[in-house]
C-alpha cells in the first residue's frame, strides 16, 4: 500500500511524467530558490528529491517578488528525449489582478544541466505542455488580466507552440469557462484512444477544491463535462483526514495502470470544526501532495472507491518487484534531518528566500564543519535575506540548532524562526542589548504584519563565556514554544507559547497564502557592519 501524503510539508500542484521505469513528480516552489521540486520513484511508494532544477537567476529572478509570488504550479513531460519543463514567475499577487511572466528549460537528464529558460509569451498562468502523437505541441492556461482575475472570468486556453522557432501561434482558443464552482485552472490535457481529456481544478484551493474533467475528439473543443463534473473532492466529505484535494496530473504507468497525483492540506486535529456538513481548519503543513488509483468505465476516469481521499491507496503492480519497495512510507518526508554542515554545498532539503545561496549570503567553506550566515535584510523584507528554510512536514517535532555569534550592536542578530511568510513569523534570536552593555536572548513575533516583543524589558543574557548557544523549537499540534542551552545538554524552556496553527494558509490567507510553514536559520545585520553568524548544525526530528 500506499502511505498519503507521498510527499508531506509544502509540497503543492503536483504534476508526474515519466521515462520508462522511471517516475517524476514536480511540485511548486513559489518564493522559495531554487525553483521546483522534482522527486523520483519506481514504486510510488518512495519518492526522493533527486533534482531543483531552477538553480539559476538568469532561470527565476524573484528578488522583491511579493509573498506567494514566483513558482507556480510547474508542468513538467517528457517527450522527444527531453524533460520539458514550464513554469510561471509571478510578480504581482496581492493587487487588483496577477501577472508575470511564462517559461520554459528543458533538459536531457533529469538532473541536469538544465537549459536557459525561452520566455513564452502569453497571459495567463498554471501553464501546461500537452504533446501530440501527431508531434504537435500546445500549451493550455488560465488566462489573467484585469477582467480575469477572479469569478466569473475563468478562461482556460490553448494555444500551439512551435519549438524549432520559439513562438507560440497567435490563435489563442478559449476551450473551457469553468463549472458553477468557477476559479478555474491548473490544466492539463491528455490524449487517451480517440479522445483529448482536460483536467483542471476549481473551487479555490482550500476546502471547496476540485478537479473536473472534460474530454473531446479535438484539442480545440468542443469539450463535454464527465457525467460527475468533478472525479475528486472533498468539499462534502469534512470527516476526511486529507482535504483541500485538487489539482490534479494523471499517468499511465508501465504496467498499464493509471494514477493521479494531487494536491491535498492536512487539518491540525485541534482547530477543525464542522458546521452544516462543511469542514474548516488550520493546515501549518501547507498543501501536500497525494496519491490514487485512476480506473476507465465508458471512456471517462474515475477514481478507484470513489471521488474522496484515502490515507492508504493500492500500489501499482510493479511496486512489489522494486528495489527500493522496503518500506510504505516516503524518503522525503518520514526520517529525521541532520545536517552537520560538513559538504562544500548546501543540502538540497534547503531553500532560500527570492534569491540563491551564494558568497554574499553565506558560505559552508568558512569553517571545515559549520555553515557561516552573513547578516543581511530581516524577515519582514522582500529583498535578499540570509534565510535557510527546512520544510514542516509533522504536527509534532523538535528543530535544534547551535550558533556562536558576537553582535556588536542592536541592529544585528542570529537565530532560528517558524516562518510561514515576512508578515507571519516567530524568530528566537541573539542580539547585543546596547542598553545593558550584554549579549542577549529575545523573541519576536510577527502576526499579520504586526509585532509583539519578548524579552526586551528582561532580556536572558548570554555570559561572555559562552561560545556556542543551542536553541530549540518544539512544535506540539497548536502549540509552539523555544527552548535553549549554553552548555548544549541541560535546557531552559522561554516561558511564552505561540500558536502554530496561526503559520498556515488558513491563518494568513489574504491573495499570497500558497507555501507552509518553515523551520528557519537567519541572520540579520540592519548597521551595515558585517556581521555573521556561524551554525554548526541543524536536527529536525518528528515526534512519532
Amino acid at each position: 500500500m500506499i502511505n498519503n501524503p507521498i510527499l508531506k510539508g509544502f509540497n503543492p500542484d503536483p504534476v508526474i511524467c515519466n521515462k520508462g521505469e522511471d517516475y517524476y513528480i514536480a511540485t511548486s516552489t513559489f518564493e522559495w530558490f531554487p525553483g521546483v521540486r522534482i522527486y523520483h520513484s519506481q514504486d510510488f511508494i518512495n519518492w526522493d528529491l533527486v533534482a531543483t532544477p531552477l538553480d539559476r537567476v538568469s532561470q527565476l529572478d524573484m528578488n522583491g517578488i511579493p509573498d506567494s509570488g514566483g513558482v507556480w504550479a510547474p508542468c513538467l513531460t517528457y517527450s522527444d528525449g527531453l524533460f520539458w519543463l514550464v513554469y510561471s514567475n509571478v510578480k504581482s499577487v496581492d493587487s487588483p489582478w496577477k501577472s508575470g511572466d511564462n517559461f520554459l528549460v528543458t533538459a536531457e537528464n533529469i538532473e541536469g544541466p538544465w537549459s536557459e529558460p525561452i520566455k513564452l509569451k502569453f497571459g495567463g498562468f498554471d501553464p501546461s505542455l500537452f504533446h501530440d502523437d501527431s508531434s504537435r505541441k500546445f500549451i493550455t492556461y488560465r488566462q489573467w488580466g484585469a477582467r480575469h482575475h477572479s469569478n466569473p472570468h475563468n478562461n482556460i486556453i490553448v494555444q500551439e507552440y512551435f519549438h524549432d522557432e520559439q513562438r507560440l501561434s497567435t490563435d489563442r482558443k478559449i476551450i473551457f469557462g469553468g463549472t458553477h464552482r468557477k476559479l478555474t485552472e491548473a490544466p492539463h490535457i491528455y490524449k487517451v484512444d480517440d479522445f483529448y481529456y482536460l483536467l483542471v481544478a476549481e473551487g479555490g484551493t482550500v476546502y471547496d477544491h476540485a478537479v473536473t474533467v472534460l474530454r473531446s475528439k479535438s484539442v480545440f473543443g468542443p469539450f463535454e463535462l464527465h457525467p460527475d463534473e468533478t472525479i475528486l473532492t472533498t468539499n462534502d466529505k469534512p470527516e476526511a483526514a486529507l482535504q483541500k484535494a485538487g489539482h490534479g496530473s494523471m499517468i499511465k504507468t508501465h504496467s498499464n495502470e493509471w494514477y493521479m497525483v494531487f494536491l491535498v492540506g492536512r487539518p491540525l486535529p485541534d482547530t477543525i470544526k464542522i458546521t452544516d456538513n462543511k469542514i474548516s481548519g488550520y493546515c501549518p503543513l501547507g498543501r501536500e501532495t497525494a496519491i490514487d488509483k485512476i480506473e476507465w468505465r465508458n471512456g471517462w476516469p474515475y477514481v478507484v472507491d470513489g471521488a474522496h481521499t484515502k490515507l492508504q491507496v493500492e500500489a501499482p503492480t510493479f511496486a512489489a518487484l522494486s528495489s527500493t519497495s522496503t518500506t510504505a512510507t516516503s524518503h522525503v518526508s518520514s526520517d529525521d534531518f541532520i545536517d552537520n554542515f560538513d559538504s562544500n554545498t548546501l543540502h538540497p532539503q534547503w531553500q532560500t528566500l527570492r534569491v540563491p545561496f551564494c558568497e554574499k549570503m553565506g558560505t559552508l567553506t568558512e569553517n571545515k564543519s559549520g555553515l557561516r550566515l552573513y547578516g543581511q535584510e530581516p524577515l519582514i523584507s522582500q529583498f535578499p535575506q540570509s534565510t535557510l528554510g527546512y520544510r514542516w512536514q509533522h504536527f509534532d517535532f523538535d528543530a535544534t540548532t547551535s550558533l556562536s555569534f558576537t553582535p556588536t550592536n542592536e541592529q544585528q542578530n542570529a537565530g532560528i524562526a517558524c516562518y510561514y511568510n515576512t508578515k507571519n513569523w516567530v524568530y528566537c534570536f541573539v542580539d547585543f542589548d546596547e542598553s545593558l552593555g550584554i549579549r542577549a536572548l529575545k523573541v519576536i513575533q510577527v502576526d499579520r504584519g504586526e509585532a509583539s516583543y519578548y524579552l526586551y524589558e528582561h532580556p536572558i543574557h548570554i555570559p561572555d563565556s559562552v561560545t556556542n548557544i543551542s536553541l530549540k523549537v518544539c512544535v506540539r499540534g497548536t502549540r509552539l514554544t523555544f527552548e535553549y542551552s549554553f552548555d548544549d545538554s541541560t535546557w531552559q524552556p522561554l516561558n511564552m507559547v505561540f500558536d502554530a496553527w496561526k503559520l498556515s494558509d488558513d491563518y494568513v490567507k489574504g491573495k499570497g497564502f500558497f507555501t507552509g510553514a518553515f523551520i528557519c536559520l537567519h541572520c540579520s545585520d540592519l548597521s551595515g557592519e558585517g556581521a555573521f553568524s556561524d551554525f554548526h548544525q541543524f536536527k529536525y526530528i518528528p515526534n512519532l
